[in-house]
């Protein structure tokens, strides 16, 4: 039960007095007809009994004072209705909530009515208060709305995503809604659809709510330029106008809200340069304006006395280097600037920002080493400084700060080693990713003894040593490793050396890490991301590979061994998306793939049958397969062009004949690369490429290809590299050619082409691009 305020203020004599006025009515007992009138509302809803709180509570046997989501006054009148979240569906037209007169706050937000709203709510006369977001109505917002003089708080607004209702405020408009309301302070509205340019929304709003506080208006299709009006309103302190369309500038007198706690207006093609003064408002808490990326600015001097606590500009166009004042922002706990252009070094001053807790620096420009003390920042829990020229040795005092779970420091140029570093008992690092720089030396032990660590990134650094297992085993709760690429020695020895003891491993990559046999991973149950390529694997793949993941294994990478067969049962995963085998010394048939591979790499083995007839019928999800490099006979099935998605097909160098399959030629609506060469293909090119031919990549080069180029290759407007060298083709010069102007590669050489070189009304490109 909500207790009126009322009844907690004023316990004094004077409650005596004022229940003796109406002696025949207890302070916040329910009056008879007003508990008809509820229990009539449960009746005629249609709600989950098994998931509510509130209705559920409602009976006749009980005083509608005691009953969840029911205020009531002293006169005991229903003043106040809140069913958010009561699993409600279907309507509320014709009900008996419209005759509560006296109700004040109603909330039916969180629920699908799937249903307009029903006009009857202009007869609630007395509401202040109106939440109906989120309830899943649809269609047309009522204009008896505006017949509520009395609120205070409206929110329609439906912005969660998985919602499928939808709202409009088209007939009545934002301007006829509103036009009433000039007690109005709060306005939600965000996800209805209003389709109104910017002239019409703000002088709507201007003229009509001047005590207007907080403005949402999220996603509701309204478009710039923001008007001049606008500034009327002299209380707003929340402006929320993200994702519309706004294509403005913002005006330097958004400052002069002296009010303004919160601005965020992401993804509205903001342009321009923004207004300096307006971080400069004493009172502003929250900024963000990202995903703007032509909107351009600089941070200004930070006032001792800013409030700023989340400052978001991701993925805008703001440059500069961070000023040193940047340190006065002390109630700071976000901190966004990832894809900016921000360059120089990171001030020292950043050390003072205690109440950090998200930092995000990724991809600027930023150089130098961090020189701040890290000591400070206490409740710092997530760093991004990915995609930088940060440099130096590694900030180990970051590793032990208490509260930190992430820490991304990759593709930078922090150099030297990794001392082994102090671990606080509290340590909370689960992600540590330090890939792509130039750090070297032995691994530090301490590493490992992160006990709540769950990803750990160090590839592609300059690591050396050894790393033996059982050093690794210490972090059991590892999800996803990678030690790929370093000069590192992994190592497995002693009794119980598996990683079995890593039951919670999903991601394995130990690429280059100079294996010479398969880790024993026979049994795991959670892999299903496996990468030992460039190693010194060799013999056969062991049968056992397949059934990682408990069958769900979805990459697999053993390129770059020396692997020479596969063992038996060869049964691969249905769930498998990659398989990379290339660069190997596989022998006898192509294996059978996957039903649902997406990347197939068999090249550069020793496979000597034909390519399957009925291949087609396992390429269903294939966008790229390649087979090159091998020593296939025969001919391409036609079947190959059943492959719907294929994007690369790569059959080069092999001992594949007879003609080319008409088909190929129609699969260039899809297909990006064709690669035939060197092979012993004779005929000529089909002349069957489509009109929305999307080929890239055509290469026909060192075959026995006859014929004229085919009239329809003109068709393939988006080809860039075209080699049909070393062949037996005819004709005169192509002069076709020079209306693709894509092409940026023309191979022609050793054919049998006559007559001259050269095509009327071309500007000459096309022969610079010959080779």
């Amino acid at each position: 039960m909500i207790i009126h305020l009322f009844s907690w203020l004023f316990v004094t004599p004077i409650c005596l007095i004022l229940l003796s006025v109406e002696p025949n009515v207890a302070l916040g007992q329910c009056l008879g007809e007003q508990q008809s009138l509820l229990l009539q509302l449960k009746s005629n809803l249609v709600f989950n009994a098994n998931k509510s709180t509130k209705l559920v509570t409602w009976s006749s046997n009980s005083d509608c004072s005691a009953w969840e989501g029911v205020s009531l006054d002293g006169e005991g009148r229903v003043t106040g209705l809140s069913l958010s979240s009561e699993w409600i569906s279907y309507g509320i037209h014709n009900s008996s909530l419209f005759k509560l007169q006296h109700l004040k706050s109603l909330d039916l937000s969180l629920n699908n009515f799937n249903s307009t709203i029903p006009d009857e709510i202009g007869n609630l006369s007395a509401l202040s208060h109106l939440n109906l977001s989120n309830a899943g109505f649809v269609g047309q917002i009522p204009i008896t709305i505006s017949h509520l003089t009395n609120l205070v708080t409206l929110d329609i607004s439906t912005i969660i995503l998985l919602m499928t209702s939808t709202l409009k405020l088209e007939n009545p408009d934002l301007g006829m809604l509103v036009q009433n309301l000039s007690k109005l302070e709060e306005l939600y509205l965000d996800g209805v659809n209003m389709s109104a340019p910017g002239s019409e929304w703000c002088k709507a709003l201007s003229s009509s709510v001047p005590k207007l506080r907080v403005l949402s208006l999220t996603n509701c299709d309204l478009s710039g330029p923001l008007d001049e009006s606008l500034k009327n309103l002299h209380s707003l302190s929340v402006i929320s106008l993200s994702y519309n369309n706004l294509s403005t500038i913002i005006p330097a007198w958004f400052a002069n809200f002296s009010n303004l706690t919160s601005l965020t207006i992401h993804y509205c093609e903001l342009y321009g340069n923004f207004p300096k003064q307006i971080f400069q408002v004493p009172t502003l808490r929250n900024i963000d304006v990202s995903y703007n990326p032509l909107l351009h600015g600089f941070l200004p001097d930070f006032p001792q006395n800013s409030s700023l606590q989340r400052m978001v500009l991701s993925s805008s166009n703001f440059s500069g280097r961070l000023p040193k004042s940047i340190g006065n922002l002390w109630n700071l706990s976000r901190l966004d600037f990832r894809n900016c252009n921000f360059i120089g070094a990171l001030p020292h001053s950043m050390g003072k920002l205690s109440q950090l807790v998200y930092l995000d620096l990724s991809f600027n420009k930023f150089v130098g080493p961090i020189q701040f003390h890290w000591e400070g920042l206490l409740k710092l829990r997530d760093v991004d400084m990915m995609k930088n020229s940060l440099g130096g040795t590694i900030p180990i005092a970051l590793f032990a700060l208490p509260s930190v779970q992430r820490i991304q420091l990759s593709f930078n140029n922090f150099s030297g080693q990794v001392p082994e570093f102090p671990i606080p008992s509290s340590s909370m690092l689960e992600t540590l990713d330090l890939s792509n720089n130039n750090l070297e030396g032995n691994l530090p032990r301490s590493i490992f003894e992160l006990r709540k660590l769950k990803i750990l990134y160090l590839p592609f650094n300059k690591f050396n040593g050894t790393v033996q297992f059982d050093v690794i085993q210490l972090s059991r709760n590892l999800s996803s490793l990678d030690l790929s690429y370093n000069n590192l020695s992994v190592k497995a020895r002693g009794k119980g050396s598996t990683f079995l003891s890593f039951p919670e491993v999903h991601t394995l990559k130990l690429a280059s890490c100079k294996l010479s046999t398969f880790p024993d991973l026979k049994n795991h149950s959670r892999i299903i991301h496996l990468d030992l390529s460039d190693n010194q694997l060799h013999g056969e793949i062991p049968y056992w590979i397949w059934e990682l993941g408990n069958g769900h294994l979805i990459h697999l990478n053993l390129s770059h061994n020396h692997l020479m067969s596969l063992q038996e049962p060869y049964s691969p995963s249905a769930y498998l998306y990659v398989l990379d085998l290339h660069s190997n010394q596989l022998q006898g048939k192509i294996p059978s793939l996957p039903p649902a591979c997406s990347y197939v790499d068999f090249s550069s083995n020793n496979f000597t049958s034909s390519i399957p007839a009925d291949i087609g019928d396992y390429l269903n999800f294939t966008v790229f397969f390649s087979v090159s490099n091998n020593h296939l006979t025969g001919i391409v099935p036609k079947s190959i062009c059943n492959a719907p998605f294929l994007q690369v097909l790569d059959l080069s160098y092999n001992n594949l004949s007879k003609e080319i399959p008409k088909c190929l030629s129609d699969m260039s609506k899809t297909l990006g690369v064709l690669n035939v060469r060197s092979n012993n293909f004779r005929g000529s090119i089909p002349d069957a490429f489509p009109v929305d031919c999307s080929l890239v990549t055509l290469d026909l080069n060192g075959n026995s290809i006859e014929g004229q180029i085919p009239s329809s290759l003109i068709y393939c407007t988006r080809l860039e590299v075209l080699d049909l060298g070393n062949n037996d083709m005819s004709g005169n010069f192509p002069c076709l050619l020079k209306n693709i102007s894509a092409l940026r590669v023309i191979v022609l050489r050793s054919n049998k082409f006559q007559g001259h070189i050269g095509c009327q009304k071309s500007s000459g490109r096309i022969f610079k691009l010959l080779t």
